[in-house]
């Protein structure tokens, strides 16, 4: 769009008189208009605030995290019972001892120990067999929670000290996800791993507290996540859910012979507590967190998704070229892990993750291994998925072989790659999943209040809009820009051409220069930015609305000029601080008119 010259733009005028200009003008919009104008997450620089601020401002608040009320324990299975640590009544003194209990209620045996168990975790690093840790999921509307108080120790073993008590709050590993199934957006918090050991007798407060002003919260949480955002998280956690569904995580529908009718999947597992949603690869899927994204941004940009080529695995499968195609998918298939032609960095990853996956292996009792009924390993076959009691061939060599070379990155088209995550949404980009746009826009022109003197009148823009995105009452992720332009009305009075507004790249601040908070000076026009709706002061947290929201600026005027605006919405990703901008033009015009 061809940039016109604006009467404002000063030519000919010293500097002096010139800043002088400006700074009236930024006086006078902040004078006529209070503090609306702020970016959102930018109250702190320190990393855990401003993580907090980020995941709040698209999540709404974010609860605390609490393994105690109505937390669940993650059940421990070894060859077919529920194993517990507890005092054995039976002998002198009561040492603890793990009770091994069967479906039935039953006391089978009592050990010192626990060396190996039915599912042990997948996640590496921490404790394949560990008992007695906690659960809690808090759902919101389309956003919910997760919250892990995982026992571990340093040396990945379990003995009969009181720590594994269920009834014991000491635990290794705090972790938090919180995810909407909307639209995608999922984010990570950790507990920091420079300490050993978590309570979860009070609940945790999240990262930035509770709000903006929550200064005890803050400081707490500040003292309590991680800032290196060193645990890959989203490795593990790709398959464009917030968990998954492994035998390990107890759930009903996976690693029980007979399903869930099961009898100790009814005796021992925690049912349908995460829920089934499926999600296919074309769904989308971001993460937030500007620290977090610009951490592990060479990996988040490499992530594929994958279609496997033999059909046996991605009719209800998202398995990605993460973790979740690396190390699931082989556990599951139990198979090893292979690539026909790796490359050299592919095989010194590949020579890894065979260590990874055989430690797990060597963890898991031959009990769940043997042959004929009852078995659980694999977990997932072909066609018939986590039904086990068919006894249903497990995939084969030929066809791991395939797929595994999908799941390391190291095939062709035949793998249908595309990229796992997706990119942020621009406000009002109906094909993104956003149909949220300005409506009502409307512009006039009233007198000066008294007391003002550089100028004559108000131009007075508004608009209404609501950020519906992920149907998040109190998401605050959307700002708006107001840029402005004056010019001589011309004496034929006809309107503008669209050549006469703002273009589009000045309003987004190509070249903006600041004169004093969010005003400045655009190329040759004034621009307003992170325009907030009428009454959200500076950090604070937004009033919770499902109706549209009131946007208004006042802008001073002059007598016989006329003011050409352009409106432009932006979402702040929090993904390396990435900016995504409407693509609807919102012009207005309007002359200010003296008899």
């Amino acid at each position: 769009m061809k940039r016109q010259k604006s009467d404002v733009q000063l030519v000919g005028l010293g500097p002096d008189r010139a800043t002088l200009e400006a700074e009236s003008f930024e006086e006078a919009v902040r004078r006529l208009n209070g503090d609306f104008f702020w970016e959102p997450a930018s109250a702190s620089s320190n990393v855990i605030s401003r993580f907090g601020d980020e995941a709040r401002s698209v999540f709404g608040p974010i609860p605390d995290a609490d393994c105690a009320q109505g937390a669940k324990t993650i059940p421990l299975e070894v060859e077919g019972n529920l194993v517990e640590l507890k005092p054995n009544a039976g002998k002198t003194g009561h040492p603890l001892e793990f009770e091994h209990r069967d479906a039935a209620g039953k006391v089978v045996k009592w050990t010192k120990g626990i060396q190996k168990c039915d599912k042990p975790s997948l996640a590496g690093n921490v404790t394949y067999c560990g008992p007695s840790s906690r659960l809690k999921r808090v759902v919101k509307g389309s956003v919910e929670w997760l919250f892990l108080c995982r026992k571990s120790t340093t040396n990945l073993l379990v003995g009969s000290i009181p720590y594994w008590e269920q009834s014991n709050p000491k635990f290794a590993l705090l972790g938090t996800i919180g995810f909407n199934s909307l639209t995608g957006e999922i984010v990570f918090f950790d507990g920091r791993k420079d300490r050993s050991e978590f309570d979860w007798s009070s609940p945790f407060v999240p990262p930035g507290g509770h709000s903006y002003s929550d200064r005890v919260g803050r400081a707490s949480a500040e003292a309590l996540y991680d800032q290196t955002f060193q645990v890959q998280c989203y490795a593990c956690h790709d398959n464009k859910n917030p968990y998954v569904i492994n035998p390990h995580a107890q759930q009903a529908r996976v690693g029980y012979f007979g399903g869930k009718d099961d009898p100790r999947a009814v005796a021992f597992s925690l049912g349908d507590y995460l829920p089934e949603t499926p999600r296919n690869e074309r769904a989308p899927f971001r993460v937030i967190g500007s620290g977090y994204t610009s951490t592990h941004n060479v990996k988040l940009g490499r992530a594929k998704t994958i279609r496997d080529p033999t059909g046996n695995c991605t009719a209800c499968h998202t398995l990605t070229t993460q973790i979740t195609g690396r190390r699931f998918a082989a556990d599951a298939a139990a198979q090893e892990p292979w690539i026909s032609k790796p490359t050299w960095a592919q095989a010194l990853e590949l020579r890894d993750e065979k260590k990874k996956y055989a430690r797990v292996g060597i963890r898991r009792t031959d009990w769940a291994l043997r042959s004929g009924a009852g078995k659980i390993h694999p977990w997932m076959v072909p066609g018939n998925g986590n039904e086990l009691s068919a006894l249903p061939p497990a995939i084969s060599s030929a066809d791991w072989r395939r797929l595994s070379n999908c799941l390391w990155d190291a095939g062709g088209a035949e793998c249908g790659y595309r990229p796992l995550y997706t990119p942020c949404p621009a406000p009002g980009s109906k094909s993104q999943g956003d149909g949220s746009a300005p409506t009502d826009t409307s512009i006039a022109v009233f007198p000066l209040p008294l007391g003002e003197s550089e100028a004559t009148h108000v131009v007075r823009v508004r608009w209404r809009y609501l950020n519906g995105y992920g149907n998040v009452p109190q998401r605050d992720d959307v700002r708006f820009n107001v840029a402005v332009k004056s010019t001589a009305i011309p004496l034929s009075g006809e309107p503008p051409s669209a050549g006469d507004y703002p273009g589009l790249d000045e309003t987004k601040g190509q070249d903006f220069a600041v004169t004093g908070g969010e005003v400045g000076n655009s190329g040759a026009i004034k621009l307003i930015q992170n325009i907030s709706y009428f009454g959200h002061s500076r950090f604070t947290e937004p009033m919770p609305s499902t109706d549209l929201r009131d946007f208004r600026i006042d802008l001073p005027a002059k007598c016989n000029r006329r003011y050409l605006v352009r409106i432009l919405s932006k979402r702040f990703c929090f993904d390396q601080s990435i900016m995504a901008y409407g693509t609807t033009d919102h012009l207005l015009y309007a002359d200010a008119l003296c008899d």
